[in-house]
């Protein structure tokens, strides 16, 4: 495909978001209550319970993710109000961002666009359980915090793949179609995350996320987490991180580690790995 045809779909992109002509993704009517819940410091659990219990396979998703490996206590929980007694408000909030966020992917777009998503989706699965597993294990962070982080790095994927559905050329092109996705998701990311009111360290893990000169400061936050473990998603495939020294990256300095040390461990905690997986399939 010509590079004329590249750029000439970029700049239209672009020029699309920016006169608001194509739709960014939107968070689900009750995530956005759930947020202002949280966040409003006269509310109480019982008005919490009430708004997520509106959302009967919500509910049944919150429920099922309380009771998995990740945040189980001795006790099986089987209501919404146990649920958050024991999970804290803040991280039901945070769990229920992770559990729409999937809603998000779907799309009824072209069979390759679909596809695509798909793919996506499951790519984003793999970064978020090992972005948990280098939290708990390196570092001071939220693991569910950068459970959700990795869920959401590639989020400006999806309206690069909302528009290239308007352009049959691109249907049987992946490869271009990869490459435009790679140099423009990162900046649409940020656009997304910002009309999602998420906090400036989740949004900074959309854009920085391939930024491999970055240096975070004093210490490691999402951002270093999530780059990592996408970097691991990508071993053995064809991709232009692959082309990295990843000797050069500072984020594992950040995380005390070398590359070397971090490659052992997703496979150390195949089990925490495979339960984050399985809790955000169900």
């Amino acid at each position: 495909m010509e590079a004329q045809f590249i750029d000439t779909f970029i700049a239209g992109l672009l020029d699309e978001i920016k006169h608001k002509r194509l739709d960014l993704p939107t968070l689900p009517e009750v995530a956005i209550k759930i947020g202002e819940t949280v966040g409003d410091p006269n509310s109480s659990s019982a008005q919490l319970a009430k708004i997520i219990r509106i959302d009967a396979a919500l509910s049944g998703r919150l429920l099922q993710a309380a009771n998995s490996p990740l945040f189980r206590g001795k006790d099986q929980i089987d209501n919404i109000k146990a649920a958050i007694t024991r999970l804290g408000a803040k991280q039901v909030k945070t769990l229920i961002n992770s559990i729409v966020v999937e809603q998000v992917f779907q799309s009824k777009g072209s069979r390759m666009i679909n596809a695509i998503l798909k793919q996506q989706w499951l790519h984003s699965m793999q970064v978020a359980a090992i972005s948990y597993v280098f939290a708990q294990r390196f570092t001071r962070l939220k693991p569910d915090n950068a459970m959700l982080a990795g869920l959401i790095h590639d989020i400006g994927a999806l309206p690069i793949l909302a528009y290239a559905d308007r352009f049959p050329e691109l249907e049987n092109d992946k490869e271009q179609l990869s490459y435009i996705t790679y140099k423009l998701h990162t900046q649409i990311g940020k656009l997304v995350l910002e009309g999602w009111n998420f906090p400036p360290e989740l949004i900074a893990v959309a854009s920085e996320h391939e930024n491999y000169s970055r240096v975070s400061d004093p210490s490691p936050d999402y951002v270093d987490i999530v780059m990592i473990a996408n970097l691991h998603t990508y071993i053995g495939k064809k991709h232009p991180s692959n082309e990295i020294d990843w000797t050069e990256i500072p984020a594992f300095k950040a995380l005390g580690l070398t590359p070397e040390e971090s490659m052992s461990a997703p496979e150390e905690a195949r089990s925490d790995v495979q339960d984050v997986i399985d809790m955000l399939k169900v």
